[in-house]
């Protein structure tokens, strides 16, 4: 199934891909112009805009954090002057507040870093009315423990002292959690 919806790109093959990671960036570009996109690349939040506004692709895919700005602008500015494009949201910051902001603005899709061409390529061409195959690895209970302490301290403005009361734990145990990285 996700085989033939791989090749089904559509007469308008137009991609654009925001990240301000070069290798990462050219890697993508090189793999996808391969499975027969037109790609055009964008480094920063402004010039993903610009593209955005003068050329709106039919497909993007854009990098969460960037280093001048929060790669959400550039998915609002598509929206606005390509209503039917088709946006995925990779991040190595993946966290479940941040997935669903991206996907309230108008992103098709949202995946986590690294994700590879293949994984992009069936989120980007996956038809609306298609459920995604169920991931390959899961998330942990660990991990699902971290996103959820996460999106409350987001949703208390980071807020160390309201997340632990609210989350009824105590504030340095919070601390501790919150200084670590995230669980696989």
């Amino acid at each position: 199934m996700a085989e033939t919806a791989r090749t089904d790109i559509g007469p308008d093959k137009s991609l654009l891909l925001v990240d301000d990671d070069e290798p990462f960036l050219r890697r993508l570009a090189k793999a996808m112009e391969k499975r027969g996109f037109e790609i055009e690349m964008a480094a920063s939040v402004a010039a993903g805009k610009a593209i955005a506004t003068a050329r709106p692709p039919a497909y993007a895919v854009v990098d969460l954090r960037l280093e001048d700005g929060n790669g959400l602008d550039v998915v609002e500015v598509l929206r606005e002057r390509r209503p039917d494009s088709r946006v995925v949201v990779l991040t190595g910051y993946g966290a479940i507040a941040t997935a669903v902001a991206a996907v309230k603005i108008g992103a098709t899709d949202y995946l986590s870093k690294p994700a590879d061409a293949t994984d992009i390529c069936d989120a980007l061409l996956t038809r609306p009315d298609e459920l995604p195959p169920p991931p390959e690895n899961p998330m942990s209970a660990d991990r699902v423990r971290w996103e959820h302490i996460q999106r409350v301290y987001e949703l208390c403005d980071r807020n160390v002292s309201e997340t632990a009361r609210r989350l009824n734990m105590h504030r340095r145990t919070l601390q501790r959690i919150l200084a670590k990285r995230s669980p696989r």
